[in-house]
């Protein structure tokens, strides 16, 4: 089967289904082999995760940007990734660095510096990558904004294992695998993260 032929089919199915039924072996494979259009779908069934997971991190500033640099480093990254099925755990391992680094800009008082698009248009020609996220309705956003200030209130480590493990629903060895820590560490931190966040939403009048 031709690289084309089986985008295509993968094009097909995605456009056919909600869900999308494209696996995602299929997918990592011919973007390993440079496949543009393969990796736009790729981007687009992943993007809201990451977007998702660098807000919880980082908050909104610098948000598109960073997005951006995450997919950069995952189509720069992708050939020498050896095994397809740890690729979700390789994506967040690749946000959680990339919001670690700008933590340490941010830390260090520099300027939040933008990715360089041009490199990204560059690489990925005229591919459109295309935010897909869904509107939400306004009391679903007004919780969310109080547990992002929650998460605000947390140290980096502890708002880490918050965000992969009950909000991203990863189980703890993942979560351990991707910050590169023990699981007794993962589960210490998750402990100490639950009770700040529930402590901070009850003065904030939301009870459990």
């Amino acid at each position: 089967m031709s690289k084309m032929l089986a985008c295509e089919q993968a094009s097909a199915i995605d456009a056919e289904s909600e869900t999308g039924l494209a696996t995602e072996q299929e997918l990592i494979f011919l973007c390993q082999q440079g496949d543009r259009e393969c990796f736009r779908l790729l981007y687009q069934r992943y993007q809201q995760r990451v977007r998702s997971t660098l807000y919880q991190l980082c908050g909104s500033a610098s948000l598109d940007d960073l997005v951006q640099e995450v997919f950069f480093k995952v189509w720069k990254g992708l050939p020498k990734l050896k095994t397809a099925k740890y690729f979700s755990t390789w994506l967040y391992r690749i946000s959680w660095n990339v919001a670690t680094d700008q933590r340490r800009k941010l830390a260090k008082g520099q300027e939040k510096t933008s990715f360089n698009e041009k490199v990204w248009e560059k690489e990925l020609d005229n591919t459109k990558l295309t935010n897909t996220e869904p509107a939400i309705d306004l009391m679903q956003l007004h919780y969310q904004d109080v547990v992002q200030r929650g998460l605000d209130h947390l140290s980096f480590e502890h708002r880490a294992v918050l965000v992969l493990h009950d909000l991203k629903d990863l189980p703890q060895k993942q979560v351990a695998e991707i910050l590169n820590v023990p699981v007794g560490t993962v589960k210490s931190r998750l402990f100490h993260a639950r009770n700040s966040l529930k402590k901070f939403l009850e003065q904030q009048g939301i009870s459990f």
